[in-house]
């Protein structure tokens, strides 16, 4: 019983030391239009655990990023996912609306 304590306490302890940018922000919030930051930053985790591994490989990984045809991908669908982030927010305001006149009567 002490042992499994102790190990959750230094799973908490590890989780909230190695992945600080992480926070408990609901999706609903109307500033939540980073989606696109949390697969950056496992990107970025990533590219720093190959370059600890095999600096010729980040380096490719790095070329490979920044070449043309990634970047106008990556820019087309950051245009998209935000186009896709302002729908869901314009739908998540209807169903309140919804919500507080028909459910609730307000």
């Amino acid at each position: 019983m002490l042992q499994s304590r102790a190990l959750v306490i230094a799973l908490i302890l590890l989780l909230s030391t190695t992945l600080p940018e992480v926070q408990s922000k609901s999706i609903f919030d109307k500033d939540r239009r980073e989606l696109l930051a949390i697969p950056e930053t496992i990107a970025s985790y990533f590219y720093e655990a190959m370059n600890k591994v095999s600096p010729k490989v980040s380096q490719f990984l790095l070329d490979t990023v920044q070449s043309p045809t990634v970047v106008a991908a990556r820019q087309r669908i950051v245009k998209e996912a935000n186009k896709v982030s302002i729908m869901f927010e314009q739908l998540v305001e209807k169903i309140k609306s919804l919500w507080y006149t028909r459910v609730l009567g307000y």
